[in-house]
């Protein structure tokens, strides 16, 4: 479960991060990564529209997503601001492929 600190929370923080973060494609997300330099915890977001399935799909996605960056937290540097973005494939995919596939693209944009 990510706290409230580590979680962005407003529309700008989104806009800001999708659209200028450096961003790293998967089969079944796009996460994108801005570094900041403020001494702050990483904080993380998700995107998972009306594409990937219904309610209780997308709630599920989301669910994965928020657990495999809860386990990859120590791992992401101080002041990273990270939106993922599901895309419909991840309705499908298995929890270990989406963990597989966050850290990757954590570790190759926000690594500590």
């Amino acid at each position: 479960m990510l706290a409230r600190p580590r979680r962005l929370t407003r529309g700008d923080d989104y806009r800001f991060v999708v659209r200028r973060g450096a961003r790293c494609a998967g089969a079944n997300t796009v996460t994108h990564v801005v570094l900041t330099a403020e001494p702050r915890a990483a904080r993380f977001g998700f995107i998972v529209s009306k594409a990937v399935g219904n309610a209780v799909t997308r709630n599920t996605v989301r669910r994965r997503l928020k657990a495999v960056c809860a386990e990859a937290l120590p791992e992401v540097r101080e002041g990273a601001d990270v939106v993922i973005r599901a895309l419909p494939s991840a309705a499908t995919a298995t929890f270990q492929e989406l963990r597989t596939e966050v850290t990757r693209c954590l570790a190759r944009r926000a690594a500590a």
